[in-house]
């Protein structure tokens, strides 16, 4: 089922859609976070019946929830659905473009659901530092197909890098981990692992997922190098042998970029023997 990882620094979030979707089975496919799709992802037609299907689901199992978008009569209807049930670990707001969505939509939640903005549009890119900071929010997400249809950005790496970089500047002001990157279409494996690099390259630390097949690629890149692990841990003895003494200036960065890939080395299960 669902691993343990936490939202914080989960890497891959397996987006489905909510209609129609055996969860139980992709679950087996072991990413660090499932959502269920009840926006984009679920025909207009079927959305009461795929909402029903989700708080069925939610009685016994958990998953985060990606709700319809503040301006639409579909998020009200997911709000008083998903209001205190059991197994809810949070909402996934579609095209989020202010903080008063989303601290609205987590007060109307009870104040127990966090959400996770995802931010789809240049309105919510210019407004990603105030969306960071809202009450509620735990996390950004880049919907990053949404934001090249509304822009007629590129899909290309130098087009997309000023909105990644923004919403990982946003995330570290605001104190937040950082951001999730938005999906690879493509089925290809390269394609999947080079794009996930270049989000890793740019400081994003998660991915969402299209497919089960694309969960293990994103894990393995999101993840500390197993070279890196060895480095981080040869330092980190050394500093305990010399009793923790820094020696120059470099020791202090150093120590805190080996203390933060031992702590995602030993969250991920990265060179355990």
């Amino acid at each position: 089922m669902i691993t343990s990882v936490s939202p914080q620094v989960a890497r891959s979030w397996l987006l489905l859609s909510a209609w129609g979707r055996d969860f139980d089975a992709a679950a087996q496919s072991q990413p660090d976070q499932i959502v269920l799709d009840l926006e984009d992802g679920v025909d207009p037609r079927h959305k009461a019946a795929a909402r029903d299907d989700v708080v069925d689901w939610l009685r016994e199992s958990s998953a985060w929830i990606r709700i319809n978008e503040r301006s639409s009569e579909e998020w009200q209807r997911d709000i008083d659905a998903l209001r205190g049930c059991k197994g809810l670990k949070g909402v996934v707001l579609a095209k989020t473009e202010s903080a008063d969505e989303v601290s609205e939509t987590f007060d109307r939640l009870g104040r127990k659901s966090p959400v996770l903005p995802l931010i789809e549009s240049a309105i919510g890119i210019e407004s990603a530092s105030s969306i960071a900071a809202s009450r509620g929010t735990i996390r950004l997400a880049f919907g990053s197909g949404d934001y090249r249809r509304d822009t007629g950005t590129a899909a290309d790496d130098l087009a997309m890098a000023y909105p990644r970089s923004r919403l990982v500047i946003a995330s570290r002001v605001a104190g937040l981990p950082g951001p999730i990157d938005g999906p690879t279409v493509s089925a290809s494996h390269p394609v999947v692992r080079r794009q996930s690099e270049v989000a890793v390259s740019l400081g994003m630390t998660g991915r969402l997922c299209l497919s089960v097949e694309q969960v293990p690629l994103v894990n393995e890149v999101m993840s500390p190098a197993p070279s890196d692990v060895s480095w981080a841990r040869e330092f980190l003895n050394d500093f305990e042998l010399r009793g923790r003494v820094v020696r120059d200036g470099s020791d202090p960065p150093r120590l805190k970029r080996a203390e933060k890939i031992a702590h995602l080395a030993e969250v991920f299960g990265v060179g355990q023997m």
